[in-house]
């Protein structure tokens, strides 16, 4: 195997010291001659000389290497979220590395210490388990992924959940739905979601009962979705509507819905959130709730970079994006003959 050009090799080529190559190499041109930089970069082109990371880190205490770490690496939710964070840290040269947790606080708690004893230089992280103190023995910046309820001192960023579920509740209200369920995805953290709290007070604002049969927690799996449906659906009194704390669980519930030969919408109309693109492919195609995914991601990536130019000199930020409401063909008002009361 032919043995890598060092920066031996490119200061002998160039005719000049291993520290002026190293000023240009690690972008420290402004007291290096410009005739000085083309030679050194003109032997680095010629070597096909790559700048070693590690050693540089030992000098500058930097690695250039952001984690990102996502629960579901399935959902297609998240590759959006990706993408933006890879995009905005790309232009600042940082590589992103991403984890999956899948939910599992121990697998989580383990990407975490690869965090710090490969030095990386900060974390955008959707938390399954990990609280304050293990975020604090990180010592470095992180910026959190959705509300960052319960997590005092840092950085956060996601979409108004909270204003998104009471928009597509009303939405459904205002076709003429009454009897309303709530496929709730299950939170690691706490025993009920935010989106929960969000009906109950749906609930109350439009005087209506809260039933507890028509609630029903779960993980967000299309498994999930189907499981529920069923059990919505073989109550003595099913709902006329549902919604799904996510598209994935909202397609499962389709599924079991169009098994059972309930007409979605005719029979029943089905409400999800997300908007991921099996959303518009589904049959028929799905009413939900658009999150940003994209900006999600841009945006927590710009709040890392300011945390990792300004540190503490900034303020905490607490960002939420808007959402919006995809009308498709999964919803309409309640059959002649249903209960809306």
């Amino acid at each position: 195997m032919p043995k890598r050009p060092t920066i031996i090799d490119v200061a002998k080529l160039a005719g000049v010291s291993k520290a002026t190559v190293a000023r240009v190499v690690n972008g420290q041109k402004d007291i290096v001659s410009q005739e000085t930089q083309d030679r050194v970069m003109e032997a680095v082109d010629k070597l096909g000389y790559e700048r070693n990371s590690i050693a540089g880190s030992l000098r500058t205490d930097k690695t250039y290497m952001i984690a990102l770490s996502i629960p579901d690496i399935t959902n297609p939710f998240w590759p959006e979220v990706t993408r933006g964070v890879q995009d905005t840290l790309e232009t600042s040269e940082y590589a992103v590395v991403t984890v999956n947790s899948d939910w599992d606080a121990a697998r989580e708690l383990k990407y975490l210490k690869m965090v710090r004893r490969n030095r990386f230089d900060g974390l955008i992280i959707n938390p399954t388990d990990a609280n304050n103190t293990h975020f604090h023995d990180m010592e470095v910046p992180i910026v959190l992924l959705g509300s960052g309820n319960g997590y005092a001192g840092y950085d956060s960023v996601g979409s108004d959940t909270e204003s998104a579920v009471q928009t597509a509740l009303n939405y459904l209200h205002s076709l003429g739905h009454r009897r309303i369920a709530l496929i709730a995805g299950l939170s690691v953290r706490r025993k009920n979601t935010n989106r929960y709290h969000t009906y109950v007070d749906f609930l109350a604002r439009h005087h209506l009962r809260l039933d507890p049969d028509l609630v029903i927690h779960g993980d967000f799996s299309l498994q999930a979705g189907r499981d529920a449906m069923r059990q919505l659906l073989s109550l003595p009194h099913p709902p006329t509507a549902v919604f799904a704390a996510n598209d994935i669980i909202a397609i499962g519930a389709m599924q079991t819905a169009a098994s059972m030969n309930w007409r979605i919408p005719e029979d029943i109309s089905i409400i999800g959130m997300d908007d991921i693109y099996m959303a518009s492919t589904a049959l028929p195609p799905l009413t939900t709730i658009a999150k940003p995914k994209y900006e999600i991601g841009v945006e927590a990536a710009r709040l890392l970079l300011a945390r990792l130019e300004m540190g503490d000199e900034i303020p905490i930020q607490s960002v939420r994006l808007p959402c919006e409401l995809v009308v498709r063909g999964s919803t309409a008002p309640p059959a002649e003959g249903t209960d809306r009361a």
